[in-house]
């Protein structure tokens, strides 16, 4: 059996100005082509509908009826993301026993800036890690007026995540580094007492305040800080540090949120329950236990 092709010359369709050969169905149905009349608006150029389109028109854009899953999904995908980045950092991080001395299980963190790859790891953990913590848009969207780092581990790493953040960094340094007028804050150490001054004018009233370090221990510098803060007229709206020794209990001592990048050591000895007000954890780990996988702090004297 043969075909022969009816070309479009020889047959035109249905609806074509050329075919004026009685139509073979009842009725001819109108062609895309074809202009509807005004009393019924041609389906294909009408608004797009919300439930399948966004506001330009594209299939897949952001659109009010799909908003709450597409936050769902994106919250999901940095859970998942930040997740992953807090497990490279664990692995990047090393322990030395009895460093500086008997008894103390030293956190090195300095392989997360040697490596770029866990440098970047690390601040982009710390940018999701806010974002999540304090319920804000992550990035320079923040809404984070001010970063504030504390001597001297928190100069490691705030300047950079504030730049992230889209916020001002400001140091909070020991007596006798920064100049012009400065407030001070008094807290106690192991033998005595230290100061903490912050410049100030470095913060205005009514700035929204992030804190960040390296560690907490037993929270008095930290608490220091938070104090600065305060008084420049700042809105601390909570502490994020990279690593947490519980057993400390510092954070007991912090008047708003706290929140840890990496679990911490969670060994509490004997010495620590004894422990005096004030005594520095070198002193609490005689003898101190290794950690698998604990997060990346120090243990020189810092309260």
């Amino acid at each position: 059996m043969s075909a022969q092709s009816v070309s479009h010359d020889s047959h035109p369709p249905h609806g074509h100005p050329s075919n004026t050969a009685p139509s073979t169905q009842k009725s001819d149905k109108p062609s895309t082509a074809s202009h509807p009349p005004d009393s019924k608006p041609d389906p294909t150029v009408g608004p797009p509908h919300p439930a399948l389109h966004g506001p330009d028109g594209k299939t897949g854009g952001n659109i009010e009826d799909a908003r709450k899953g597409g936050q769902s999904s994106s919250n999901a995908s940095s859970a998942s993301e930040l997740a992953s980045l807090k497990a490279s950092l664990r692995n990047g991080l090393r322990q030395f026993p009895d460093f500086p001395s008997k008894g103390v299980l030293f956190e090195d963190i300095m392989p997360l800036f040697s490596s770029h790859a866990l440098h970047s790891s690390l601040i982009r953990a710390m940018e999701l890690q806010v974002a999540d913590v304090f319920n804000t848009a992550v990035g320079e969207d923040s809404g984070i007026d001010v970063v504030v780092g504390l001597e001297s581990r928190g100069f490691l790493f705030g300047p950079t995540l504030a730049l992230r953040l889209g916020a001002g960094f400001v140091p909070v340094r020991k007596p006798g580094k920064l100049p012009g007028d400065v407030a001070e804050e008094t807290f106690k150490k192991e033998y005595g007492e230290d100061v903490f001054q912050m410049q100030s004018d470095a913060i205005k009233k009514g700035q929204k305040v992030v804190i960040v370090d390296d560690i907490i221990a037993t929270g008095g510098s930290a608490a220091a800080a938070g104090s600065l803060v305060r008084k420049l007229g700042g809105d601390l709206i909570g502490y994020i540090f990279i690593m947490e020794l519980d057993f400390l209990k510092g954070r007991e001592k912090l008047d708003a949120p706290v929140h840890t990048l990496l679990s911490g050591q969670e060994e509490k000895l004997q010495e620590t329950l004894d422990m005096p007000m004030g005594m520095t954890k070198e002193k609490a780990w005689d003898p101190a236990k290794p950690v698998a996988n604990a997060g990346g702090a120090n243990a020189e004297e810092k309260p």
